[in-house]
């Protein structure tokens, strides 16, 4: 992972069942001024369909410190208490431990013979979701590794029974990775 040039986005959106551990349905847009304008300007020539749910009207609103519907309050409470433990942590510790933890895992990839790695080159491989061929039964690891207290999640489309899709992200400790993989090796 390497440093962003903030300066090179003009809008970021990602929801917060990810990185930040939370229960889905909460998406967060972040909109920098080159957005803004461009949008003012789609709108200005027609090109934009300017509808109760737009970005300029979300700005307007806004500004007003208001909501265009009732948010989900509880997942947002939730969501700034996940940011101050990232921020109390540190970017540099939390770049650390995903490095470690996807190090860990690729190891038992490695290590198991009925695993592989799914994206061959390394450098090309997401240290916070670990995709691995699997050639043994899917749904009996998935199954197993539940009863362990573990969710991990199956291939997309036609991968669906023959990868398993492991999350690395913040909110998992190194001991809880490393636990897992414990497991995953008596499966």
């Amino acid at each position: 992972v390497t440093d962003l040039n903030f300066s090179l986005i003009d809008t970021a959106y990602f929801s917060v069942q990810k990185c930040f551990g939370l229960p889905a349905g909460l998406g967060v847009w972040i909109v920098g001024p080159k957005c803004l304008e461009k949008a003012g300007e789609l709108e200005r020539r027609g090109g934009l369909n300017v509808t109760y749910r737009n970005l300029l009207t979300m700005v307007a609103h806004g500004q007003e410190y208001q909501t265009i519907e009732t948010p989900n309050i509880l997942n947002i409470y939730l969501l700034g208490k996940v940011v101050e433990d990232m921020l109390m942590k540190g970017l540099d510790m939390i770049r650390r431990e995903s490095k470690y933890k996807a190090a860990v895992m690729g190891q038992m990839i490695q290590e198991l013979g009925w695993l592989s790695h799914f994206v061959e080159d390394p450098k090309l491989r997401s240290e916070t979701v670990v995709v691995a061929k699997c050639s043994r039964n899917i749904s009996e690891i998935i199954h197993t590794l539940d009863t362990h207290g573990f969710v991990i999640g199956a291939g997309y489309g036609q991968y669906k029974p023959e990868h398993i899709r492991i999350s690395n992200f913040p909110t998992h400790s190194k001991e809880l990775v490393e636990r897992f993989t414990d497991v995953l090796s008596l499966v």
